[in-house]
């Protein structure tokens, strides 16, 4: 079931400036829906927007290349790191 076709039962309330609610107002009247519904649009996109981001990345073919390079690439030694996971913490 999409979420705009979901039994709405949930209510999602927000303060905000005279001047930010008439911008609303006009994107909304300008894409022809009410403001909540806007917000709602808008708002679902965005969000499914900052989780894809966490979840996927795109990379072209040369991007890809390098990132498969990189992690196919042998470790480097790097002893001040060693130190410094292995010794113990001013915290310890």
């Amino acid at each position: 079931m999409s979420h705009l076709t979901e039994s709405r039962t949930e209510r999602i309330d927000i303060r905000t400036s005279s001047s930010v609610k008439k911008l609303l107002q006009q994107a909304a009247a300008a894409s022809h829906k009410n403001v909540s519904e806007f917000l709602l649009e808008h708002g679902l996109q965005a969000a499914q927007d900052t989780l894809t981001n966490r979840k996927l990345f795109a990379l072209n073919d040369e991007q890809w290349q390098a990132f498969q390079d990189a992690l196919d690439a042998p470790c480097v030694e790097k002893s001040r790191l060693r130190r410094l996971l292995t010794e113990p913490s001013v915290f310890e």
